[in-house]
């Protein structure tokens, strides 16, 4: 994507704009929804790619301007699975104190403490 954006890159890549990019994403994210209802995994292999094109430009928009990069984006999504997950990679005191020492042993279970979940995941460490 930098060598796209780049002097010798794509004028039509080096135009876009995190704003002019939203129209794609959403196209993208529609054809992807509908290789699902189809089933057509071929194609949605593809839509799932063109998906993750839109999620690699936006953050090469963003670390061309020293905002964040796909290793933050990476970090934070990783940072974020683990607190949502406490039934798989441990609790933490917070954990233990919002959820009252409820523990987490089925989907039912997940569901109904998501907000809670959602909550601690949120907060920036």
């Amino acid at each position: 994507m930098a060598r796209l954006r780049g002097p010798k890159g794509c004028p039509w890549d080096r135009q876009q704009t995190h704003a002019s990019l939203v129209r794609y994403l959403f196209e993208e994210a529609q054809e992807l929804k509908k290789s699902i209802r189809k089933k057509d995994y071929r194609n949605m292999e593809e839509e799932l790619g063109d998906v993750l094109l839109q999620v690699i430009f936006h953050a090469q928009l963003a670390q061309e301007k020293g905002r964040f990069t796909i290793d933050d984006i990476i970090r934070t999504l990783i940072r974020k699975l683990m607190l949502r997950h406490p039934h798989v990679f441990g609790y933490r005191p917070e954990h233990r104190r919002l959820l009252k020492g409820r523990r987490l042993e089925t989907s039912q279970d997940v569901l109904a403490n998501w907000g809670t979940l959602k909550k601690i995941s949120t907060r920036r460490s």
